[in-house]
């Protein structure tokens, strides 16, 4: 039976955790953390489109969680003023419990992070905010000429993207390549009205320049996940985790460990180490000698 306060109304607290007849439900599952090797992570990023401004932009996000092993959402809420990519670092204004805190990324992902924003701001339509007049986007990607030969859009001469529907998707030409964009995306490009990301949106955005959600996120690495083949489950904190993992194998002060994550004390960091990489048990374990009965 459901407990009800004095006054007969249900004990909202007390109904949350019991099921409709009265019994305690069972607690969430906590799937325990699975560390990707770096060839793992690298074949993620190669599941990216190679050419396609989302493509660019995903792996771009991928290697931000990877390398600097930032949460989800300070990733996503993370804006251009906010790199220093020549210095090597990354300035998290909002941080878990309101904390700031600059974290230092290496110059491989950095040149990764640097091709999207690159990317970013050729997508513009118009650097002073309006409307482009073509509707298109004055976005150059690199790569090998695909355009035309189907008769579903052709290339401006100019090089503007031609938004052409095939099927629940969309492809947008130009005179460099064909490249797949999201539905909502391509939807913008073909609007006079569109106006792509700039300095007031966050780096990592739609086409559109709207705020992406970790949503969608956690369904873009599980398909990633999928066509690179990775067994293990692969999401935006795993990324954390793996990055947390190999800062601890490298030897890597846990001090520094701590700031890079953002933990508000080491016995946090440490507790998080142990759980994920319990190296004392490991070398322990690993250093007993067995012959398996041979000698």
């Amino acid at each position: 039976m459901i407990e009800t306060e004095s006054n007969g109304r249900l004990n909202p607290r007390r109904f949350r955790s019991r099921d409709c007849d009265g019994v305690p439900s069972r607690p969430t599952r906590r799937l325990p953390a699975e560390i990707l090797t770096d060839a793992e992570v690298c074949a993620l990023m190669r599941a990216c489109g190679r050419y396609s401004p989302t493509g660019i932009r995903n792996r771009a996000l991928i290697a931000i969680l990877y390398r600097t092993g930032l949460r989800i959402n300070e990733a996503l809420s993370l804006y251009p003023k906010d790199f220093d990519l020549a210095d090597g670092s990354v300035r998290v204004l909002n941080g878990k419990g309101g904390r700031s805190r600059t974290v230092g990324i290496d110059p491989g992902a950095a040149a990764i992070v640097e091709r999207w924003l690159d990317a970013r701001a050729r997508i513009n339509l118009d650097r002073n905010g309006g409307p482009d007049r073509n509707g298109g986007a004055e976005s150059r990607v690199d790569g090998p000429s695909q355009t035309g030969g189907d008769g579903r859009g052709r290339a401006s001469a100019n090089g503007q993207l031609n938004v052409a529907p095939i099927g629940r998707r969309y492809v947008a030409y130009n005179a460099q390549a064909r490249v797949d964009l999201d539905d909502q995306s391509a939807i913008g490009l073909n609007r006079n009205s569109h106006v792509g990301p700039n300095g007031r949106h966050p780096v990592f955005c739609t086409l559109r320049g709207r705020s992406m959600s970790d949503a969608y996120v956690r369904v873009m690495l599980k398909r990633l996940a999928a066509r690179a083949g990775i067994e293990k489950r692969v999401h935006a904190h795993g990324l954390r985790h793996t990055h947390a993992a190999q800062l601890r194998a490298e030897g890597v002060d846990i001090g520094i460990i701590s700031r890079q994550l953002g933990h508000a004390s080491i016995t946090t960091t440490a507790r998080y180490l142990d759980h994920l990489a319990p190296r004392a048990v490991i070398e322990t374990i690993r250093g007993r000698r067995w012959d398996g009965g041979f000698e």
